[in-house]
């Protein structure tokens, strides 16, 4: 493949794994259905950065230790699992009673709680820096140094990501108000719970 080819590829092999729901998902739309644009764009911004940190550890070769050490990975795996099972349970024990846009996240909390959750939520997942190692090195062509251009795909598949949450946070905005409301509030945060824990086990579980 030349270069162009093999970027080409990597966008629409990227795109179809970015809109397929996973966790990420669940939760710049609960950011932004219960607080609105700037907690959503901060948890997609965090998540984003977990995704360039694996990118770089996989560019440098850490990523390997990862795919190859199999006390590494359950160490992060479990840890990755018990903090998704922390946030499930928390949602679904203490929902939120309602959102007050001029406080920026429930109860006065600040918003940039949400950053620092999409964050540990991407890099506390092993299967990140797996399927990296993995997928990455399919898409790069002959001749090029790997280590530069998997860091290159992985910015590629950050932007494609960025893309696609800031897509979700403006389809979330015109029903902003109806999802502010106490009964809808709980009630998303109590779905979204659920979805955490099934993640976290699905993770706990993976090999």
């Amino acid at each position: 493949m030349t270069v162009v080819q093999a970027l080409l590829a990597f966008v629409a092999a990227a795109t179809l794994l970015t809109v397929t729901p996973g966790v990420d998902t669940a939760m710049v739309l609960r950011s932004a259905a219960g607080g609105g644009a700037r907690p959503a764009a901060l948890a997609a911004l965090g998540i984003s950065i977990g995704c360039l940190v694996w990118g770089a550890l996989v560019s440098l070769g850490l990523g390997a230790l990862l795919a190859a050490s199999g006390v590494v990975y359950t160490v992060v795996k479990w840890v990755g699992a018990a903090y998704l099972a922390w946030l499930g349970v928390k949602l679904l024990w203490k929902p939120r009673e309602g959102f007050d846009p001029a406080l920026g996240a429930a109860g006065g909390a600040s918003p940039w709680r949400s950053l620092r959750q999409g964050f540990l939520t991407n890099i506390l997942n092993p299967k990140i820096g797996v399927f990296y190692i993995t997928f990455l090195p399919q898409f790069v062509p002959a001749g090029a140094d790997v280590a530069a251009f998997s860091m290159l795909l992985a910015f590629v598949h950050v932007l494609i990501g960025l893309l696609w949450f800031a897509v979700l946070i403006a389809a979330t905005a015109p029903v902003g108000r109806w999802l502010r409301q106490p009964q809808v509030t709980r009630a998303l945060d109590r779905v979204v719970g659920g979805v955490f824990l099934a993640f976290g086990a699905r993770l706990a579980l993976s090999k």
